[in-house]
């Protein structure tokens, strides 16, 4: 059984950002939606090329009123590291987001089988969530790799907001 489905609310989520500030979803007032992006963590090198691809096109979905916010699991160390390292200063990158707490957002959870890899970290997901709370659209990956485009993504919510899409798959 899902936790969340389309047009459900979703769980709550609260993390301290990299920028110093406590970010909570249901103080978010995007336009027309918030993407949650779940990534794994600094460990990742697919995740690298993913966030920093965003980092470039923030403002492209800033403009389509879309609020981006990142999260995994790392610690404030890590996230500030990831930042740094990663040069995506443009990005809100949330962090310590405990295992139990990605399980109520239906993620995968894998335990690490290298050295630079945490005991257990958040597998990758996206979701777009209304401003009502509301799951518009998710996709959570077991694996790092077959995310979603950026560029696609951008041209779906243009197309969602000019033909006034439903969310789909709450049946």
């Amino acid at each position: 059984m899902k936790n969340i489905k389309p047009r459900q609310e979703v769980p709550e989520l609260i993390v301290k950002t990299t920028k110093g500030l406590k970010w909570d979803l249901r103080e978010s007032k995007p336009e027309n939606f918030t993407m949650l992006i779940f990534y794994r963590g600094l460990h990742c090198p697919v995740c690298k090329k993913y966030l920093e691809e965003l980092n470039t096109k923030v403002k492209d979905f800033r403009d389509k009123g879309v609020d981006v916010i990142c999260v995994s699991s790392n610690t404030e160390e890590l996230a500030q590291k990831t930042v740094e390292e990663w040069e995506i200063d443009n990005l809100n990158i949330g962090y310590g987001f405990s295992i139990e707490q990605g399980r109520k957002w239906d993620l995968y959870i894998s335990e690490g089988i290298k050295d630079e890899e945490p005991d257990v970290f958040l597998e990758p997901a996206l979701f777009l969530i209304r401003p009502d709370r509301t799951l518009y659209s998710a996709s959570i990956q077991s694996m790092p790799f077959a995310r979603p485009k950026f560029d696609e993504l951008l041209k779906s919510i243009s197309f969602v907001l000019k033909e006034d899409y439903p969310a789909r798959g709450e049946a």
